[in-house]
């Protein structure tokens, strides 16, 4: 079950707050917590981070970042993976990496946890799409299924040997069943 806290707050007032485990999220003055990852979503999650981050990190590509938050418009979000293109993951006057990303990802994946709702974490990635971000991914280890939400909205169901859509300059291919097949170790 997911545990929904009814405060009216402002999105920065919720930024004040230290951090939580499992990570909350803040939508339209509401804030909730994620559930905690379990065995299967742990797994797809370092695993999609980890062949993201080997095929674009040393080209400067893009980079995969596990359970980053993610702030803009009245909405604070933890995707489990957002990739940033390269040059939009945001930087310190040092040039280091920001701690704090105002913004959606370029790429948003997200991994049904069985206690979690589909239509949230849906929303979360139709919004996301409003708001800049080109691709959606959420996966569904029950059903072993990824919809896929694109920039236009246009979302389609991904299964079995289906080439899964990656964002232009990543060089990726994968089906859905190479992601679960991550599962069996």
């Amino acid at each position: 079950m997911i545990a929904t806290i009814e405060k009216t707050i402002t999105l920065e007032e919720f930024l004040q707050q230290p951090e939580t485990k499992p990570a909350q999220e803040f939508i339209n003055g509401i804030i909730t917590t994620k559930p905690m990852p379990q065995g299967q979503h742990s797994r797809l999650q370092i695993k999609l981070s980890t062949v993201i981050n080997q095929i674009t990190e040393s080209t400067k590509i893009a980079y995969a970042f596990p359970e980053l938050r993610c702030s803009s418009t009245n909405r604070s979000i933890v995707p489990d993976v957002a990739v940033f293109l390269w040059g939009r993951i945001p930087r310190t006057e040092k040039g280091r990496i920001a701690n704090r990303f105002d913004g959606f990802p370029d790429w948003s994946i997200e991994i049904l946890s069985p206690d979690q709702s589909v239509l949230k974490v849906l929303d979360n990635l139709l919004f996301c799409s409003e708001n800049g971000t080109n691709l959606g991914w959420l996966i569904n280890p029950e059903d072993e299924t990824i919809v896929v939400v694109f920039s236009d909205q246009k979302v389609k169901i991904y299964r079995d040997d289906d080439i899964l859509p990656v964002l232009n300059k990543i060089e990726l291919k994968l089906t859905v069943n190479d992601v679960f097949n991550w599962l069996n170790i």
